[in-house]
């Protein structure tokens, strides 16, 4: 019986290392191995709003950017529709180096342009493989190219010049809740660390929420995203519901 079982896990692990080697990567069959692949560390941490974007849906790991590469993940790019969402921007010289996790997957076809599209105000920005650690099983990729977005302001490198969230520009809380959510598909420490590795946030906090006096109904993971803010996060008791925050900044001039 226990020959048996040893047989049985050797052929298994032999039929596993032939899949990695062939025609199947992080679970998805492909026609070769990819080469092209991004490095997620907002919104498409989350499988939903990623695959939104996508021909197909990806699969992703989960990764860390080295705090070497030089960036901090902060509140530093303004949408045009009104909100401040997460960017890259260079560490200052005063500031201590911090990784960065987030997913890294595979980009096929014409997927690069829709996801460049997406990403409008930020430069693709290629990160040495060695700038990479895996956070799980999955083995990192042995060639290609990998990519990161980093908002940039006309005139200036990528990551340097950035603005601040402000009163016409709030941290919104349905975009956050969108980034904590997909953080949680890789379990409550993944997303705390998403909090803890993220600087720059403000006192500009708009709770945005669908039915946000009651977030039960729509926000399914309202209770555990509020607790690791509450617990964690600077300017927490500042995130105002529409009404508050129109009359406390409505006097401010836009910036």
């Amino acid at each position: 019986m226990i020959l048996a079982r040893a047989l049985i896990q050797i052929a298994l692990l032999v039929g596993l290392a032939g899949s990695v080697q062939g025609d199947e990567f992080w679970g998805r069959k492909l026609a070769g191995q990819p080469t092209q692949f991004i490095l997620g560390y907002g919104s498409l941490i989350n499988s939903a709003s990623r695959n939104a974007t996508a021909s197909q849906p990806i699969a992703a790991i989960p990764v860390r950017l080295s705090a070497s590469f030089g960036y901090v993940r902060g509140w530093t790019i303004r949408s045009p529709s009104g909100f401040t969402s997460l960017g890259l921007r260079r560490r200052g010289a005063d500031e201590s180096g911090q990784s960065i996790n987030g997913v890294l997957y595979p980009v096929e076809g014409n997927d690069m342009v829709a996801f460049d599209a997406r990403e409008e105000g930020y430069e693709r920005v290629e990160v040495p493989l060695e700038k990479i650690e895996a956070m799980s099983w999955q083995r990192l990729p042995e060639h290609g190219n990998i990519w990161v977005y980093i908002p940039v302001v006309p005139g200036q490198e990528p990551g340097v010049g950035l603005p601040l969230p402000s009163a016409a520009y709030p941290i919104l809380q349905s975009y956050l809740d969108l980034v904590i959510e997909g953080g949680l598909e890789y379990g409550a420490d993944y997303a705390r660390e998403i909090v803890a590795s993220t600087v720059d946030w403000s006192a500009y906090w708009l709770n945005d929420r669908p039915l946000a006096r009651r977030p039960w109904v729509y926000t399914k993971d309202y209770a555990a995203i509020d607790k690791l803010l509450a617990d964690s996060v600077p300017h927490f008791k500042d995130r105002l519901y529409a009404e508050p925050y129109a009359a406390k900044y409505l006097l401010q001039t836009h910036q």
